[in-house]
């Protein structure tokens, strides 16, 4: 058997490999509700089947790229316009290729949410303490 033949059409199949919204949710660990949302908002776009979204591996990859970027703390603003460019330049978004400002300024913004979230804890635990030692 020719490998190379073999090869292509595993690539083939992966590519035209279909899957309900109830796979993604299942495989990603999201809700339905999550996945029209993305659809809603132009992030993922299902073909239609009647009433049946049927997202393929395009779909697929974007989804991957949209949870990674909200993991990093991207709004989803940003990351349209981060899958936009990827759309523009190649076809499919393989990753968000970020840039260095982009990811610095995303550090600095999770070190200040940090920051915040740090005062707060603080102020809830002396809030704690105070109700603990007034029982």
């Amino acid at each position: 058997m020719n490998f190379a033949v073999l090869s292509e059409t595993r690539e083939e199949a992966a590519e035209t490999k279909s899957y309900t919204i109830g796979d993604l949710a299942r495989e990603f660990g999201v809700t339905l509700r999550t996945l029209r949302f993305y659809e809603d908002r132009g992030l993922l776009s299902p073909r239609r089947e009647g009433t049946a979204r049927i997202y393929d591996a395009r779909d697929r990859e974007r989804l991957s790229v949209i949870l990674k970027g909200k993991q990093l703390g991207f709004t989803l603003t940003e990351i349209r316009a981060m899958l936009a460019e990827e759309r523009g330049s190649n076809g499919v978004a393989a990753n968000l290729n970020l840039s260095l400002p982009q990811v610095e300024d995303q550090i600095r913004h999770l070190e200040q949410q940090r920051a915040e979230i740090e005062e707060a804890l603080a102020e809830l635990r002396a809030c704690r303490a105070r109700l603990i030692d007034a029982a």
